[in-house]
């Protein structure tokens, strides 16, 4: 199964990417970052819709099987660790090939892009960063390949 984080704006070098550098190689799953970003200064609805738009494209540009798209959203659901590995796991048993996590920009998703989701997730009630998403998503992945490996690193 191949894992995409399809985000807006572009990751630095920092300590971010190191993070994600990581736990990206701890994975088991090929795990691609894809970033979108508008350059332009816009704002509000009009950067939405573009921000909505480069995802559209690179979510048809992102080949093969149709992917199963997970966006995280602050209304999404919430789930512990082992629910998420579970997910996860459920993703991997219907055979999906392409798991897509969106990561949208400031001003939240177009409409059509938060419709095309399969599901919505919520990091918490707690608002983070983008960058720090990215990183939390990334140990979240490899947590529930943990998980399901029966390995020590998740203590519940």
């Amino acid at each position: 199964m191949q894992v995409t984080l399809l985000t807006v704006g572009r990751l630095k070098n920092g300590p971010e990417k190191q993070l994600i550098d990581t736990y990206v190689k701890r994975c088991p799953w090929p795990v691609s970052i894809h970033e979108v970003e508008e350059k332009r200064p816009i704002k509000g609805v009009e950067r939405m819709a573009r921000e909505g738009d480069l995802l559209q494209k690179a979510l048809k540009d992102h080949g093969g099987a149709a992917p199963y798209i997970i966006a995280l959203d602050e209304r999404g659901k919430t789930m512990r660790s082992p629910d998420f590995a579970k997910l996860i796991e459920k993703r991997q048993d219907a055979g999906t090939a392409n798991l897509v996590f969106l990561i949208g920009g400031a001003d939240g998703y177009a409409p059509d892009i938060k419709q095309q989701a399969h599901s919505l997730l919520s990091l918490g009630e707690m608002t983070w960063p983008h960058m720090m998403a990215r990183v939390l998503i990334c140990e979240q992945l490899y947590r529930a390949s943990c998980i399901l490996a029966g390995h020590p690193y998740h203590k519940d």
